[in-house]
């Protein structure tokens, strides 16, 4: 799999101007950059992104703060800062729009079209292009939904996962796994951009891409809707061995979900007699004496082993199995480096420790790799961008800043 330094980038040639922010549509984009796109991000003037004004944050060379939201979205861009409330910075993107493959927006739904920025603006200069919307609930379709603002955990929990995953009175943990609404509405976004473009090819026409991300959580969680269809309720995921048990040093986690994978579990642990065992003669058996008999085992078993020891052992006699590694653990681990899955962005403010951000999970053996460029400074590409696509000369420019349309 190591990539031909000679050879092209698979989205070399696709141009992307993304009307963007925080990370449902940014993670998308920043997916199609390191793929070989040309994303040109359009930030507002004075603020940009809002995901810089996230926490923890660091410093540019100007000073200013850079949040972690957007340091992990938006590798390898450039930065436009254009006032889009201003009739000047609207006809500068429409002007823009025209010049780029796909044109790509994840305000609340109907901002862009209230700014004259909408799909149908967009296809009456550049009818080839392709229009792209992430919001919580969608643009195209009527739902008592549609005007709500939405981040990530919004749409999760909506999606019936935390409610399912809930135990007890306990409250909801909400965002277990990070913005997995964020990040699922970005790997649909880009899928709709890349058929899209496909499609552009054998019909010359584009079209819009509407993304809806209580749409992509609920494909995501799916066993919330299809187990309750097919008579599983409170949480139940049906009778398997699915947890979490200790080891030494911490936990790890088992999925037992065959009878033969329990006969070479039981053999492990030293209980062979159990696989025969009248209690566990049954699925729902392993779920029932799970708490009173298989764990108490189990963990006897994994007591004097380390987390990684008893998944070793566990998967070199065919069980799958994980140790639930804390973050150190995860910035040190040899897959994790093998793959080079960690991104480091040294930092300008004088911080020794540089940031981490993830690395791309897409690996191509007939693709180019290109490392990854740093975030873009807000507004860094503006002259750079207008001057190139449009001809503005220092003049224009010049005018255009003062006046406050772009900066």
């Amino acid at each position: 799999m190591e990539p031909d330094p000679g050879r092209s980038r698979p989205l070399d040639g696709v141009r992307v101007l993304a009307l963007e922010q925080m990370q449902a549509l940014p993670f998308a984009t920043q997916l199609l950059a390191r793929l070989g796109a040309d994303v040109v991000k359009v930030e507002a003037a004075g603020t940009g992104d809002s995901g810089r004004g996230s926490l923890p944050a660091m410093t540019d060379p100007h000073g200013r703060r850079v949040g972690a939201t957007f340091l992990r979205n938006n590798l390898g861009k450039r930065s436009v800062c254009v006032n889009l409330k201003d009739p000047r910075g609207r006809d500068l993107v429409l002007r823009l729009a025209s010049r780029f493959d796909v044109i790509a927006e994840n305000s609340r739904a109907g901002a862009m079209a209230r700014l004259g920025l909408g799909y149908e603006d967009i296809r009456a200069v550049h009818p080839a292009g392709i229009y792209v919307s992430v919001s919580g609930f969608g643009n195209t379709v009527a739902t008592p939904y549609r005007d709500w603002p939405a981040f990530a955990p919004v749409v999760e929990a909506m999606s019936g996962i935390y409610e399912m995953k809930r135990a007890g009175d306990a409250p909801p943990a909400v965002a277990p796994v990070g913005a997995l609404g964020d990040i699922g509405a970005a790997l649909f976004a880009a899928v709709g951009m890349l058929a899209a473009l496909r499609q552009r090819e054998s019909t010359g026409r584009g079209q819009y891409v509407d993304i809806a991300m209580f749409d992509a959580v609920l494909a995501m969680t799916d066993i919330v809707t299809n187990f309750w269809s097919m008579g599983l309720r409170n949480g139940n995921l049906g009778p398997l061995i699915l947890d979490g048990f200790r080891a030494r040093d911490g936990w790890f986690v088992v999925q037992v979900g065959r009878e033969a994978h329990f006969v070479r579990l039981m053999g492990l642990i030293g209980r062979p007699e159990w696989a025969t065992d009248p209690r566990f003669g049954t699925r729902q058996g392993w779920v029932d004496h799970l708490d009173s008999v298989l764990r108490p085992a189990i963990e006897a078993w994994a007591a004097g082993m380390t987390k990684m020891e008893a998944c070793r052992a566990l998967t070199g006699a065919g069980i799958a199995a994980g140790p639930c590694l804390a973050d150190e653990e995860v910035v040190a681990d040899p897959h994790v480096a093998a793959r080079d899955m960690l991104v480091e962005i040294p930092r300008p403010d004088g911080v020794e420790q540089p940031v981490l951000v993830p690395g791309n999970p897409v690996r191509m053996s007939a693709a180019a790799a290109a490392p990854p460029g740093r975030p873009p400074w807000l507004g860094e590409h503006t002259a750079e961008v207008l001057r190139a696509e449009l001809g503005l000369s220092p003049d224009e420019l010049a005018a255009l800043r003062k006046d406050g349309v772009i900066a």
